[in-house]
């Protein structure tokens, strides 16, 4: 076969994934009220995407926030604005890292978790003995952990974010000799409240992209060991690609 032939016949299995995936997504959210009615699965699921999750969205919003403090000082005092470290950490973390690292992090635990957990429900024949049974399967299994992981993400975020500026703070402030007033003073006089509402529609945005390739992988993986294993990789890769492509159109629209 040419290269043109392969690329055609690789751009329409793009196209017809995207299709399947499309209306795969339609049907999640046309289910997603009536699973909402199982009170109990939601917060189970909220609890498995976001709880489980907080360990390494602490840590990683430390360092993370340390890390802009050592830069964001040595940047700044070139140019003998030190007392603003607050402002930048601040806007970097709720505009910008934030919310993408927190994805990112998210698709690598939270959403190889979910899409792991459906394959294997699949390769088992849980899913097939639901159907048997008049259950439907994306309502039951699918929607609720699609429905935790969108109110999860924002959350984590939120934390990430939180733990971040007090990374910032004991850089500059205690290593560096920041003035803390000036850090925090700095800050509330610069951040809008719109910075915090960009924050949290990207991280709404990411929560929904991720969780649903993830359930969506998983829902359509091979039912074998090797299928499942792909099925979570695709998870990890589409993920991100996702949330870095989504990231860059929302800046450019809220912008």
């Amino acid at each position: 076969m040419s290269v043109a032939g392969e690329l055609l016949l690789s751009g329409r299995e793009l196209l017809q994934k995207w299709g399947r995936f499309t209306l795969f997504t339609a049907r999640l959210l046309a289910v997603s009220p009536r699973a909402l009615g199982r009170f109990r699965l939601v917060v189970a699921q909220v609890y498995n995407a976001g709880a489980l999750s907080l360990v390494i969205i602490m840590l990683s919003g430390l360092f993370v926030g340390m890390v802009l403090g050592l830069q964001g000082y040595d940047l700044l005092r070139r140019f003998g604005s030190t007392e603003a470290l607050g402002t930048a950490a601040a806007l970097g973390l709720l505009r910008e890292l934030g919310p993408v690292v927190t994805a990112l992090l998210f698709a690598g635990r939270a959403g190889t978790a979910l899409a792991s957990e459906i394959g294997l429900m699949s390769a088992t024949d849980q899913l097939s003995a639901m159907e048997m049974m008049a259950v439907d399967p994306v309502r039951r299994v699918c929607a609720p952990r699609f429905i935790g992981g969108v109110i999860a993400m924002p959350l984590l975020a939120a934390i990430f974010s939180t733990i971040g500026i007090f990374g910032a703070q004991l850089v500059g402030v205690t290593l560096m000799g920041v003035d803390s007033g000036q850090f925090w003073s700095q800050m509330r006089g610069s951040v809008e409240l719109a910075d915090v509402v960009e924050g949290i529609i990207k991280s709404i945005a990411f929560g929904f992209a991720c969780s649903a390739i993830a359930v969506y992988e998983g829902y359509h993986a091979v039912p074998t060991a090797e299928g499942v294993g792909r099925a979570t990789t695709r998870t990890v890769v589409t993920s991100s690609v996702a949330v870095l492509a989504l990231d860059y159109t929302l800046t450019a629209m809220l912008l």
